[in-house]
């Protein structure tokens, strides 16, 4: 009995997917190119036809409009910022918990501060956009750089590691809040009480807001070197979760050690 032949081509892309695909790609590479260089206001349909030698209204054949490619780009971005703190996260001995927090949240500071303009892209004042575009795929893709975070503090509080605050003084605004924060970002879950989402988003808000500094360059004028803040900033955070701190390879253990 003869064996039924299966294409060539079969369960592979097309010759025009494929080079659909290649364009698109060209047509995100050049937007974020131009991002880089002169911020998301630069970025225009006109100026990547122009580079690619094609007419603006070619570029509708790939893209709905400039909204949704800086949606797309920015969908790229956390992809890529995701990836470099799961690689970061994987590198580690899976049961150090500890190890892998420390490590995911300086790979995260790293790619920041190699990456300015794409961090003010993703996380700055969000850019105007249509209010019919669909931010889907930068919100989902948000939650994957997120996801690394989210398990291992999950994994701290199944162990009870810290101690949750008052939960009467959360006021019900408070409390939406919270809610909202953790829905979008991919967190809310039935085991986890509102009391663990305010220490997340206040651990957030503490070390995100010293990355922010560091790299819209708000202390420049007071410091040259921004990481013992950093650090120190990680340190006291960390050590009220239960973490035990390590410093970073080739440092001065004693320049970083515990106050008091």
């Amino acid at each position: 009995m003869t064996k039924p032949q299966l294409g060539r081509g079969a369960g592979r892309p097309s010759r025009r997917e494929r080079v659909r695909e290649a364009t698109l790609a060209e047509i995100k590479g050049i937007a974020r190119d131009l991002l880089v260089e002169h911020g998301a206001a630069g970025v225009s349909l006109r100026a990547i036809a122009r580079e690619m030698g094609m007419t603006a209204p070619g570029l509708y054949r790939y893209v709905s409009g400039i909204d949704s490619l800086l949606v797309l780009i920015t969908a790229d971005m956390f992809q890529e910022l995701g990836d470099a703190v799961a690689a970061a996260d994987a590198s580690v001995p899976p049961e150090d918990t500890d190890l892998r927090i420390l490590t995911s949240l300086r790979a995260f500071r790293t790619w920041a501060t190699e990456h300015r303009a794409e961090f003010a892209t993703m996380f700055g004042p969000r850019a105007r956009l249509a209010p019919e575009t669909d931010i889907t795929p930068a919100v989902e893709a948000g939650r994957r750089f997120g996801a690394t975070f989210y398990t291992l503090f999950d994994r701290l509080l199944s162990e009870e590691r810290f101690v949750l605050p008052d939960g009467e003084r959360i006021t019900p605004e408070l409390a939406r809040e919270l809610r909202a924060f953790a829905d979008t970002c991919g967190f809310s879950a039935p085991h986890i009480p509102v009391e663990a989402i305010m220490v997340l988003s206040t651990c957030w808000v503490r070390l995100y807001g010293v990355v922010c500094m560091e790299v819209f360059e708000h202390l420049n004028f007071v410091m040259r070197d921004m990481e013992p803040l950093f650090e120190s900033e990680l340190q006291n955070m960390l050590t009220g979760l239960g973490v035990h701190y390590r410093p970073p390879e080739g440092s001065t253990p004693a320049a970083m050690s515990t106050p008091g």
